[in-house]
Order: C-alpha cells, then structure tokens, then sequence
C-alpha cells in the first residue's frame, strides 16, 4: 500500500516536472542568442519565399500583360536599376551591422546617433547623385537608344534614391534583429503593391506596356520605401534617446569601401555566367539556364537569410573578445547553414523536371544545369556565412580578392567552354568558380582569425 501511495503520488509530478523541463528549454532558447539567431534566419527564409512566389506569379502576369518585347525593355531596365541600387550607395548598408553592434558595446551613443542618422542621408545624397548623372547621360544618348527605353530608363533614375534608401532601412533593422521590418517592405510588400497597381492598370484598360510597368514600379518603390522609413525611423527612436551626434564619416567610408568591392565583386560572379552564355547561345538556352538557376535560388535563400541573421552577432562576440563563444558560433552557423541547405537541395532536384516543366515543357533541358549547379550551391552552403565573418571581423579586403578571383575563373571559364558547351559549360564553369570561392573563405577564416567555418569538424 505504502508502494501504491508513493507511485500515485510521483505520477502526477513526472509529467509536471517534464513539462516545466521543457518550457525551461523553449524560455532559454527563445532568451539566447543562438536562439534569436535561428529565429531570424527563419523568419528571413520564410520572407524570402514569401517573395520569390508572388515575384514569380506577377512577373507571369506582366509578361502576359506586355507580350515578349516590352517585358524585354522591363527587364532590361529593371536589371540595371538592381546593378545600380546595390552599388551607388558604396557599401554603407552593408556595414550597420557592424557599428552599430560596436557602437552599442561600447556605450558611444552619439556616434551611435550620427550613424543612424548620417547614414540614412549619405546613402540617399549618393544615390540622388548618380540618378542625376545617370539621367544627363540617357538625355545624350537618346539618339542612339531605342525610343521605348527611354521613359523606363528616366523612371529608373527616379526611382533610384528610395530604392537605396530600403536597402539603408533593411541594414538598420537588421542590426536590431527587426527582420520583418528590413526584408518585407522591398522583398514582399512591394512586389503586392507592383502587382496591385499593374492589376488596376490592366482593368482600367491602360497600354500595358514597359513605360506604365515602370510608372507603376516608381510609384511601388517610391510608397513602400517612405512607408519602411517612417516605421524604422519609430522604432529607432524608441530604443535610442535623442542627444548629440557623431559622424565618423571617414571611419565608415574606410570600412565600407572595400565591403562593397566585395559585394560588387559577388555580384559580377552572379552574372557572369548568364552575361557571358547570351553572347555565344541562342536565347531559348539562355532561358533555360535562367530558369534553372532561378529554381535553385530557393535553396540559395537558406544561405542568405542565415548571413543575415548572424553577422551582427559576429561582431558583438568579436568586440566583446568571447573567442570561445565566436567559435562555437561559427561552427553552429556552418551547420545550420549546410544540413538545410543539403535537405532543400534533395527536394529540388528530386521535383526539379516538373518545376522546371512550368516554365514550359521544352525548359526541363535546363535540369542538367540544375544538377551541377547544385555542386557549387552545396559547396558554398558548406562554408557556411563565411564572406560575412571575413567582412564582419576586418578581413574585408582578401574576401574583395577572394570574390575577384571566383569571378576571374567563372568568365574565363565560361568563355571557354560556353561557345561549344552552352548552357553545360556555363553552369560547370559556375560551380567551380564557387568551388574555389568556399575554399578560399574557409582557408582564409581559418588562418587568419583561428576560425573554423567548415560544417564538418568545428567545435560548437
């Protein structure tokens, strides 16, 4: 009886004790660091795909609307307009998540304050200026472009400044962890808002064509721009008081500079391939390739979301001189960055040929490209973000060489083996340009900062 009394006493208390167990666990992971970080990627991943399926159903929808020849001019203009946008503003962006951390550490509020105020400004002035040269420039070469480009190109140039100024709003927000606040309005929100606007258009029966696209997109870019302004800027001034200011300007310059050769250097890696393969292909393998690379960008949103979730937290660690921890939490990184990754990638390519069949039946010739794409996809996902810890911990500069020699590769590559290989030899040439990239970084991480950014060995 005593046996009887004493089991039905711990009974009740063994799934109480689980219980409290667990909401400990889930209250400490939801308080940690590691926890907000894998919070952040998520929330940008799921963004990210929030993204990419409305872009995709309303750029159906435009080139249906349009017909083949004014959604070329609107690519066209659209592409250079992104080129543009992710240069003009030379890197500035790009390194909130740097200074502000640093800021913030160190208790230097007013460098803080001139930071996030100066950098709002700088960004706009910088791209405002190269919209004006860019405007006199399409007035002199008007005689000799095709005259439906001219207005887009004009509307562009207008657009350009609260274009940049999201991009400034989404570096802020990130460093805060605000990641909603950074990604949706130019990631989700504005593609609705374009897609809404070109809809209303359609039904009040306006020409559908490249000039109403891009009025459209002005006015998409434009609304959701000062809308993510006015709520970044509410939020920034409930978590920093008013006071004096500091403008470290020739500090940031000093930082962001190279950051952004860097990133242009990324860029130009990203468009290689298809910049060269449209010079020696027809343009239907060309489409393909497209459409390929345009499938695995899913897979490639896990990489980006986890770069932006944790490049402040690089920082802080590193300021704070918590090497144990920065190790660990570069390892952790590293996986958390490759097993989803590997897991995404087995999904695509195992329903690779019906998705690329909604493109059309004859893109399923672009499943080869997909298949040796997703080589350099899973090498790069293996490194882990480890082009944001080099430009996060100072090695800004070698990861500019490491990117300039992944793209020297890529095109040189591609010129070789595109003219004969096509669509093969551009995807091929890819792969080992970012074969090479990763090696670098992890190289490079590892001797210089003691870091291992490989998913496979590190200690977390």
């Amino acid at each position: 009886m005593a046996m009887t009394d004493a089991e039905n006493i711990a009974a009740p208390g063994a799934p109480a004790g689980a219980a409290a167990r667990l909401r400990a666990r889930v209250q400490a992971w939801l308080n940690s660091e590691h926890g907000a970080a894998q919070r952040m990627a998520g929330m940008a991943f799921i963004i990210r795909v929030a993204s990419a399926g409305v872009t995709f159903l309303s750029q159906i929808a435009l080139a249906r609307w349009m017909g083949g020849y004014d959604f070329g001019i609107y690519v066209s203009v659209w592409t250079w307009m992104l080129l543009a946008g992710d240069t003009v503003h030379l890197g500035i962006p790009l390194i909130a998540q740097r200074f502000i951390p640093q800021y913030t550490h160190h208790n230097q509020l007013d460098a803080l304050r001139g930071f996030l105020i100066g950098s709002r400004w700088i960004t706009f002035g910088l791209a405002t200026a190269f919209a004006i040269i860019g405007a006199g420039a399409i007035f002199a070469l008007t005689p000799w472009l095709d005259p439906h480009t001219v207005l887009p190109f004009y509307l562009a140039c207008v657009s350009l400044p609260f274009f940049t100024a999201s991009l400034m709003c989404d570096g802020l927000a990130r460093s805060y962890n605000w990641i909603v606040l950074g990604l949706g309005p130019h990631t989700l929100l504005r593609p609705v808002v374009l897609f809404a606007l070109m809809a209303l258009a359609y039904a009040a029966g306006f020409p559908i064509d490249a000039t109403t696209t891009m009025i459209a997109l002005t006015l998409a870019i434009w609304s959701t721009s000062l809308f993510q302004l006015w709520l970044v800027d509410r939020r920034l001034k409930s978590v920093v008081a008013p006071g004096p200011r500091q403008y470290e300007v020739k500090r940031w310059f000093a930082t962001s500079l190279p950051i952004i050769v860097v990133w242009s250097f990324y860029t130009l890696l990203c468009y290689a391939d298809v910049l060269v393969l449209q010079q020696f292909r027809p343009p239907q393998e060309v489409g393909y390739y497209y459409a390929a690379v345009k499938t695995l960008m899913l897979v490639g949103f896990i990489h980006f979301s986890m770069s932006a979730a944790v490049a402040h937290r690089f920082t802080a660690l590193h300021v704070a001189g918590d090497q144990a921890e920065l190790k660990a939490f570069v390892a952790k990184s590293a996986r958390w960055t490759f097993w989803p990754s590997l897991a995404a990638t087995m999904v695509m390519l195992a329903l690779g040929k019906p998705i690329l069949w909604l493109f059309g039946p004859d893109f399923v010739a672009g499943y080869t490209f997909m298949l040796i794409l997703s080589v350099g996809l899973l090498a790069r996902a293996a490194v882990g973000p480890a082009e944001r810890l080099l430009n996060m911990l100072n090695q800004q500069r070698i990861c500019a060489v490491i990117y300039a020699t992944a793209f020297a590769v890529n095109a040189g590559i591609c010129v070789m083996l595109a003219p004969t290989y096509g669509g093969t030899g551009a995807a091929f040439a890819t792969s080992v340009a970012i074969v090479i990239e990763s090696v670098l970084l992890f190289i490079v991480a590892k001797r210089r900062l003691g870091l291992h950014s490989f998913f496979w060995g590190g200690k977390a």
